[in-house]
């Protein structure tokens, strides 16, 4: 089932849709891609060998099956309100807005025009996070109620707090502390450093503390994205055990202590196979499958070729995965902790519109 879709947007973020299309042609097609000036759209043409063009009422007349929106978040309410008003289906990419009241207006425009509307929150869909998620619905670990994560920032650390600690709407208390950091660079969106360059990066230390006594605790650095001396760390604390990194500690039926790794296979590796992941295991069974196998794709590849797929899905049988709904929540608590580590108080969060429904 080839996906159909028109790109709005150009940089970094909206090359990863590019490159889906180019290395998976036969599952995703750009149709029209927007751009903001004539001489943008004819490079774009050139060099992508796709339709490009600078007005959006033109790139719409293409036939596809949504519109994905990949702007900054400066203007992207100002894209996302036009496109609901079009009754455009759109897969938004985070975050959706850029402060708090223009979150609250994009629900009510949501609401006024009946949006169709869901956000590209990718990690949850990369194959270590799904797998840990399937580990916690199977019970192997019991109730979740501590996570520490030390691996993501802002909105996508909110989204898999709550994911994993099975947090819904239920407002929380924030505390962040900042410190300051200096480090050699070692690698970054424009490519590897090898001059022995120092960087600031501060890192953050805190907790959001949910109405049901769930903790999220957060311990992140921005250099961890890409730094290659800076490591992921990541715990997961339930009533019968524990996730921390790739090994799982939980009990047996007859309450026995038991430690098992999960286990990552990639084909390629010391073998003349084309490289690609393939699965995740736990316990001799499969946790996680790649549903784009053999495809070469990092990561966040797979993750954000399964929210294309997903969105397809919606499109067809109005099926969610991620609505607008949840991306506000994360994004609202996420504004919340930047104004904690700021303002260096305890903040706390308010029921909001879209909360209520």
């Amino acid at each position: 089932m080839k996906v159909k879709f028109i790109l709005i947007g150009y940089g970094w973020r909206a090359d990863f849709f590019y490159r889906l299309s180019r290395i998976m042609p036969e599952h995703f097609e750009i149709v029209s891609w927007v751009v903001r000036t004539e001489e943008r759209a004819k490079q774009v043409a050139a060099e992508r060998k796709v339709y490009a063009v600078d007005n959006l009422e033109e790139a719409l007349e293409k036939e596809h099956d949504f519109v994905v929106l990949c702007v900054p978040r400066e203007i992207v309410q100002l894209y996302l309100i036009k496109l609901m008003k079009n009754r455009e289906k759109v897969l938004c990419e985070t975050p959706p807005a850029k402060n708090t009241e223009e979150l609250r207006e994009l629900w009510a425009a949501k609401k006024e025009y009946n949006g169709k509307v869901q956000v590209i929150e990718q990690y949850f869909l990369q194959p270590y996070y799904a797998a840990v998620e399937a580990i916690i619905s199977r019970g192997l670990i019991g109730k979740v109620n501590h996570v520490m994560l030390s691996a993501l920032h802002g909105y996508h650390a909110v989204s898999i707090f709550r994911r994993m600690l099975g947090v819904k709407f239920e407002n929380c208390e924030i505390k962040i502390n900042r410190f300051p950091f200096i480090m050699v660079n070692t690698n970054g969106r424009e490519g590897f450093d090898y001059t022995g360059s120092m960087v600031h990066s501060d890192r953050e230390w805190g907790y959001l503390k949910f109405e049901n006594k769930k903790a999220a605790f957060i311990d992140f650095s921005g250099e961890q994205y890409f730094s290659m001396i800076r490591s992921r760390r990541w715990n997961i604390q339930g009533t019968k055990g524990e996730i921390n990194d790739m090994e799982v500690r939980f009990l047996s039926e007859k309450n026995i202590p038991v430690i098992q790794q999960i286990q990552r296979l990639d084909v390629g590796i010391n073998n003349n196979s084309e490289w690609s992941h393939k699965r995740i295991m736990c316990l001799d069974q499969e946790i996680y499958s790649n549903p784009f196998y053999p495809a070469r794709l990092n990561d966040d590849e797979i993750a954000v070729a399964s929210c294309l797929t997903k969105m397809k899905e919606y499109v067809n049988s109005g099926k969610c995965f991620y609505p607008l709904e949840e991306a506000l929540q994360d994004t609202y608590i996420s504004f919340l902790m930047e104004e904690a580590a700021e303002s260096e108080k305890t903040v706390y969060s308010e029921t909001q519109a879209w909360a209520c429904e």
